[in-house]
C-alpha cells in the first residue's frame, strides 16, 4: 500500500500530473468550440440506450404473449418492438452523421491551428525536426486527438449511463442476475490494469517508428534523382524494409502479450455468459421467471458486460490521445516569432516609400545553438539603389547573414535595424529594428530550386496575388527570364512540376528573381541566386535591378567575382569577421578567379 503511495507520489514530483493537466487544458481549448455538437451526440448515445433498454422490457413482453404467459396485444407490442428498432436505428445514424460532421470540422480546425502555430515556431527550434516527422505529427496525431476529443468523453458518459440504467433493470427485476453480471469486472479490470503500462510504452513505439517511416518515405522521394544519380536504389530498398521490420517487431512484441489477454478476457464473458443463461434456466424451470424475463436478463447481462469491455476499451484510446497530444505539444509550446508590430513596419515604410529603406547592422554575434561563433562584431550597411555584395568561403556565413536580416535567426549581440533613406542609428536616421514583422518589406531568392508546382502565373501570384498578367511578364523581363517563357505554348501559364521540374537550373533561378522583383519590396536579397546563369545574363539581370526606377536595397552573396563590379560596397565574410573590401582588394580577388 505504501509502496503504491510513493509510487504515485515520485510521479507527481517528476510532474506528470502537471504534464497531464496541461494536455487536458490543451485539448479542451480545442474541444470547447464544439460543446454544442458534442452535447447534442452526447444526449442522442443517451437516448439511444434509453430505446435499446425500452427494446429489452418489449422484447420479453412479446416473447412472454407467444410463450401464453402474458395475455397482452400481441399486435401493440409488435408495433412498440417495431418502433424501438427503428427509433434505435434512426438514433443511431443520426449519432452516426453527427459523429463524422464534428470528427472532420474538428479535425480540420485542429490541423488549420496546428499548422500556423508550427508555421509561427522560431526557425533554430523547428528545425531539429524533420519535414517528414512534422507532417507525420501533424497528419496522424492530430486526427487520433480530433477523434478522441469527439469520442472519449461523450462515450464515458454514454457507457457509465448504459451501465447503471441495464444494472438497476436487472436488479429492479431480479438481483441474482446482477451478480452474475458484474461476476467478471474483477478480473477485466484486473488484466486491463496490467496492460495498460505496456500499451502506453508499445504506443509511444509505434508513433516513434510510424514517424521515422513517414519521415524516411517523404526524404527519399523529395531526392529521388540523387538516390538514383548515386545508384542508392538498393540501398534505400533495404533501409525501408528494415524500417517496415522494426515497425511490425514494436506491433507483434505488444499483440502477444494482448492475445494473451483477449484469450482470458473471452473466457471470462464466455463463463458469465453461460452462468447467467443457466442461471435463468434455472430460474424458468422453477417457474420464478417467464421465458421472456430470461431473455432479458440474458440481453442485459451481455449488455452489462460489453458495457464494461467497452469502458475498458478507452483506456487505449485515452492513451493515445494523451501520446499525440504531448507530441504535438512538443513542437506547439516551442518559441514563436512575434509579428505584433507589422502595422508598425507597414506604417514606417507608406511614411518612406518614395526615399526607400536600408539595412543597418551594428556590432552583431552569431553562433549556431551548440555551435562555434560563424561571425562576430559586424557592422555592415546598405541603402535605396545600392548592391551590396558579401563575399567569402564557402561555410563562413554568409547564408546565416542573410537569416539573421530576415529574422529567422537571432543574434546573441548586437541589433539589425531597417532604416529610412541613408539613414543609421550613428547619424540620427529614422529606423526600426528587425523582427518578423519587417520581412513584409523583403523579397528573397534562396539557394537552389524553390518553385512550387503549378503554373508559372501561379507561383508568381504567390507574393502577390492581385497581380496582372502584364506585371507578370514586365517581372520576367527583368530577370531575362520572358525570352524563354514567351516560346512556351502556354507561356505563363506554363505548369512547373515539383521543385521547378521542366525548367533548367537557370531558368529557374531567373523565375525565382522574377517572383521576387514582382513583390516589389524595397529590399531584394539573393543568396547564390545567379550562380546557375551565365556572365552576360548575371550583369543583364543586376542591370535590370539597378535601372529599376523603384528605389530598392539590393543584398547579394556570391562566390562569383564578376558581380562585384556592379556592387556599391563588398563585405568580406572569413574568420568570424565581415569587412569592407576596398577596391584593390575585390581588382585582386576579380584577377585571381
Amino acid at each position: 500500500m505504501f509502496k503504491k503511495v510513493n509510487h504515485y507520489a515520485k510521479r507527481i514530483k517528476e510532474g506528470r500530473l502537471k504534464e497531464i493537466v496541461a494536455q487536458l487544458k490543451w485539448i479542451y481549448r480545442y474541444a470547447r468550440s464544439h460543446k454544442f455538437a458534442i452535447g447534442i451526440y452526447t444526449l442522442l448515445g443517451l437516448s439511444g440506450t434509453v430505446v435499446s433498454l425500452l427494446g429489452s422490457l418489449v422484447s420479453r413482453d412479446l416473447v412472454d404473449i407467444i410463450t401464453g404467459h402474458n395475455t397482452g396485444a400481441l399486435l401493440t407490442t409488435f408495433c412498440l418492438m417495431i418502433g424501438t428498432t427503428l427509433g434505435g436505428t434512426f438514433i443511431g445514424q443520426a449519432s452516426n452523421y453527427i459523429s463524422t460532421k464534428v470528427g472532420m470540422t474538428v479535425d480540420n480546425e485542429i490541423k488549420a491551428s496546428l499548422f500556423d502555430e508550427i508555421m509561427n515556431v522560431e526557425w533554430e527550434s523547428l528545425s531539429k525536426y524533420r519535414s517528414g516527422e512534422l507532417v507525420a505529427r501533424w497528419s496522424g496525431d492530430a486526427s487520433r486527438i480530433s477523434s478522441g476529443i469527439l469520442n472519449m468523453l461523450p462515450n464515458l458518459i454514454i457507457y457509465i449511463f448504459r451501465f447503471f440504467s441495464s444494472l438497476i433493470l436487472v436488479i429492479r427485476y431480479d438481483a441474482s442476475f446482477a451478480i452474475f453480471a458484474l461476476a467478471g469486472i474483477p478480473i477485466s479490470l484486473f488484466i486491463s490494469r496490467s496492460s495498460m503500462r505496456r500499451m502506453q510504452k508499445n504506443n509511444m513505439g509505434t508513433l516513434k517508428v510510424s514517424t521515422e517511416l513517414s519521415a524516411f518515405n517523404q526524404e527519399t522521394f523529395a531526392n529521388v534523382q540523387t538516390v538514383k544519380a548515386f545508384d542508392m536504389l538498393s540501398l534505400y530498398s533495404k533501409r525501408l524494409r528494415a524500417l517496415q521490420k522494426e515497425y511490425l517487431n514494436v506491433q507483434l512484441k505488444y499483440q502477444k502479450a494482448e492475445i494473451f489477454n483477449a484469450i482470458i478476457m473471452t473466457f471470462v464473458s464466455m463463463l458469465v455468459s453461460y452462468s447467467a443463461q443457466g442461471w435463468g434456466i434455472y430460474k424458468v424451470w422453477s417457474g420464478a421467471i417467464t421465458y421472456g424475463t430470461m431473455t432479458m436478463f440474458i440481453t442485459l447481462s451481455t449488455t452489462l458486460s460489453s458495457t464494461v469491455n467497452s469502458l475498458l476499451g478507452l483506456f487505449p484510446t485515452a492513451i493515445g490521445i494523451a501520446n499525440s497530444s504531448k507530441r504535438l505539444m512538443d513542437i506547439t509550446t516551442l518559441p514563436k516569432e512575434d509579428y505584433g508590430n507589422r502595422d508598425e513596419v507597414k506604417e514606417f515604410f507608406d511614411k518612406h516609400r518614395i526615399e526607400g529603406v536600408g539595412l543597418s547592422i551594428r556590432d552583431v554575434t552569431y553562433a549556431y545553438p551548440g555551435s562555434d561563433i560563424v561571425f562576430e562584431d559586424v557592422f555592415a550597411e546598405a541603402h535605396p539603389h545600392e548592391v551590396v555584395a558579401f563575399v567569402g568561403p564557402s561555410g563562413e556565413g554568409k547564408t546565416t547573414m542573410l537569416r539573421f536580416l530576415l529574422s529567422i535567426i537571432r543574434a546573441q549581440n548586437g541589433e539589425g535595424f531597417i532604416c529610412a533613406g541613408d539613414g543609421t542609428p550613428e547619424n540620427g536616421g529614422e529606423c526600426m529594428k528587425l523582427s518578423a514583422s519587417a520581412r513584409q518589406l523583403f523579397a528573397y531568392v534562396p539557394q537552389g530550386n524553390t518553385m512550387f508546382s503549378g503554373t508559372i502565373a501561379s507561383n508568381m501570384r504567390n507574393v502577390k496575388e492581385d497581380a496582372t498578367d502584364e506585371e507578370i511578364i514586365e517581372a520576367l523581363k527583368l530577370a531575362c527570364a520572358w525570352r524563354f517563357v514567351e516560346k512556351l505554348p502556354d507561356g505563363i501559364n506554363s505548369e512547373i512540376m515539383e521543385r521547378g521540374g521542366g525548367f533548367s537550373e537557370g531558368q529557374s533561378q531567373r523565375l525565382s528573381i522574377a517572383r521576387a522583383l514582382l513583390r516589389k519590396s524595397p529590399i531584394l536579397l539573393l543568396d547564390e541566386a545567379t550562380s546557375a546563369l551565365d556572365i552576360a545574363t548575371e550583369r543583364e539581370v543586376l542591370k535590370n535591378i539597378m535601372c529599376d526606377n523603384y528605389p530598392r536595397t539590393c543584398i547579394v552573396t556570391t562566390h562569383r567575382p564578376s558581380v562585384l563590379n556592379v556592387c556599391s560596397r563588398v563585405y568580406s565574410i572569413s574568420d568570424k569577421k565581415c569587412t569592407v573590401m576596398d577596391k584593390d582588394a575585390i581588382d585582386k580577388m576579380i584577377s585571381d578567379f
